[in-house]
Parts: C-alpha cells; structure tokens; sequence
C-alpha cells in the first residue's frame, strides 16, 4: 500500500510539470536560416513552385485552394501533408506577401496554430533565408505538448530549410524565359 501512494505521488506529480510547462509557456517561437548561392529572384520562385513543394517540406502531399486568389494575401488553402502513415490537413492563410523578400502565414490545425513567416535578403549574389515561426496548442494538453517538442519543431524546419537550399542550389528550371515582346524587339533591332 505504501508503494502505491508513492507511485499515486509520482505520476501526479509529472501530470502537474506536464500540465505546469504548458501553462507556463502557452506559445513557442523559433528561428531557423539558412544562406543560398543563389539570387533572391530565383531562390523566391523555386520556394514558390507549387511542383517543388514536396521536395523540400517534408510529408507535403496537395495544397486545394479553398478561396481567394492563389499565391495573393487573403488567400485560403487546404494543405494536406503526411505524418507517420496518416494524412493530416491544415489551413493556410496567407497574411502577408512581398515578392522576392517576404511571405507570411497562418497554419490552423486541431491540434495547434502557427503563425510563419519567411523572409529573403540577397547580398552579393547570396541570399539569406530565415523562417520564424510561433507555435501555440489549442487546448491545455495541447500547449504542453507544444512546450515539449519544440526542439522537434526546430530540427524539422532546419530539414526543410536544407533540402530547399540544395533545390534552388541545383535549380535548372529557367523562371525568367525572355517575354515573346523581348524577342521581337531583338529581332527587329537585328533586321536594321
């Protein structure tokens, strides 16, 4: 009987440091960056490639548009991704937008809400990517789930940050074919 109210005493006692830590830190924020050898403009538009989205967020599997305009502050998609065999799906609003310096993000989920942003700043043919994010559980349990695994959180995004650099880094894809008006004034300035 005597051991039984210790081990009553014990697991109360992690259910309330469990409890306590979501309490205590009802949102976690994180900073990740990564630098590319790669202007701005085309480290923004291979992020941006909807076909390439896979290749670099890990478990990415579809986004649906769900209203708005795609890729236009406003804009509401459904993003599905894959974690551990099962397909969870969360909505993205896009809060902010800046071609080629900023885009901002919230992600809703049952479980939590990020708030994310990522950011570009090229100097001398290099371009500095940074993330942050702020991350908070809905719901007690939620929130102290959220507290525990943040170190997780910050090895997946630093994953995601490095697989998108090596696609930009080995990006082939021309995103700024010459425009057909470009071609035509090329040729007529030839013909004189």
């Amino acid at each position: 009987m005597k051991y039984l109210k210790y081990l009553f005493f014990a697991v109360l006692a992690l259910v309330v440091i469990f409890l306590g830590k979501g309490l205590l830190t009802p949102s976690v924020s994180y900073d990740c960056e990564v630098t590319v050898n790669k202007a701005a403009v085309e480290a923004w538009a291979v992020m941006s490639d909807e076909s390439k989205l896979a290749e670099w967020i890990e478990g990415y599997k579809r986004g649906e548009l769900v209203s708005g305009t795609a890729g236009t502050v406003g804009a509401v998609s459904n993003i599905y991704v894959e974690e551990n065999g099962e397909e969870m799906v969360m909505q993205e609003t896009i809060t902010a937008l800046k071609p080629n310096e900023l885009m901002a993000m919230t992600f809703t989920m049952d479980f939590m809400d990020m708030d994310y942003e990522i950011a570009f700043d090229e100097k001398e043919g290099n371009t500095q990517i940074r993330t942050k994010s702020v991350v908070s559980g809905n719901g007690m349990m939620a929130k102290s789930i959220v507290s525990f695994i943040t170190s997780a959180m910050i090895e997946q995004e630093e994953k995601n940050l490095n697989n998108l650099k090596k696609i930009i880094e080995e990006n082939t894809k021309d995103y700024f074919p010459p425009s057909e008006a470009v071609e035509i004034e090329e040729e007529t300035s030839a013909e004189m």
